[in-house]
């Protein structure tokens, strides 16, 4: 069966950033996802800021995540820094959340 780009975000919609208890993908940390041979997922994400205290923990806990899709293969995870994170980045679902 192959992994449906769609399956990852869902799963990653699990992986909240602690800090600010948002997941990262309506956070706007998510910035691509590319499946390879059906199975193999390269993700690529940023993090708030480069001095974020919590970059080890997202970055593992998108491991564990992506790693419970059925029939996973590799799992590449790229820390990246452009485009740079801005708040604009999260979904207007987070803004209400977060104004509320």
């Amino acid at each position: 069966m192959a992994i449906k780009r769609a399956d990852v975000v869902n799963v990653l919609k699990k992986c909240v950033d602690p800090e600010i208890g948002i997941n990262i993908v309506d956070l706007g940390l998510l910035q691509s996802v590319n499946i390879a041979d059906g199975n193999s997922v390269d993700v690529k994400v940023t993090m708030t800021s480069p001095m974020c205290p919590v970059t080890s923990i997202i970055l593992a806990d998108i491991q564990l995540r992506i790693q419970e899709l059925p029939e996973i293969g590799n799992v590449n995870i790229d820390l990246v820094w452009d485009p740079m994170w801005t708040p604009e980045m999260i979904s207007e679902e987070a803004r209400l959340s977060m104004a509320a």
